[in-house]
């Protein structure tokens, strides 16, 4: 999908094209996906996405697996607390770095981490929700209510700040390799919406 057509999508959406210009390359730059629900995220790069998708959802709610290729080793030590993205959904009908909710992921201390990562009026806030193990499907979920979001997977919860109220409404956010750096080699995860 082309640049122009996904900015006439997201205008939609309700956003302004200075909003968007800034996050297309970040956020679409890569659309890698190997088979139906298997997101790649090919060595160097940061994202893997299949293109725009409007989501309405008072939940969003789906099963995740990762496999070894979660294992990975950033080239500056510091950047290994970094929180990659896996799925979720901007929203309040705005940008993702203005106002969105999903999960979060990252290799750690030879564990995996799953977080809550979400923007608040522009203000990024994660909490660590729990460890996973590789090979292992997980039901991951998103609750959309007032003035909060509640994240569980494994039987864990957390709530985080929202700036609206209502329904979920926004694009779809699939998995980002980073932070500062790029994917080292390809990274495959499992998704299911459920």
């Amino acid at each position: 999908m082309k640049k122009h057509t996904l900015l006439v999508l997201l205008l939609g959406l309700g956003l302004s094209s200075c909003e968007l210009t800034a996050n297309l390359d970040e956020q679409f730059a890569v659309s890698t996906t190997t088979e139906k629900g298997l997101y790649q995220i090919k060595a160097g790069a940061h994202s893997s996405n299949s293109g725009i998708k409007k989501v309405t959802a008072a939940t969003m709610r789906f099963e995740v697996t990762f496999d070894s290729t979660a294992i990975y080793q950033t080239v500056n030590p510091d950047n290994q607390a970094d929180i990659n993205k896996l799925y979720g959904l901007s929203d309040c009908n705005s940008e993702h770095h203005t106002n969105s909710a999903r999960f979060g992921w990252r290799w750690y201390k030879n564990r995996l981490e799953i977080h809550a990562y979400t923007y608040k009026n522009k203000n990024r806030e994660s909490k660590f929700i729990d460890h996973i193990e590789l090979g292992k499907p997980y039901i991951c979920e998103i609750k959309f209510e007032d003035e909060k979001y509640v994240f569980s997977v494994n039987k864990k919860e957390v709530k985080m700040p929202r700036n609206c109220n209502g329904i979920g409404e926004g694009y779809q956010l699939y998995p980002y390799f980073g932070g500062d750096e790029v994917a080292p080699h390809d990274i495959n995860i499992k998704v299911r919406d459920l």
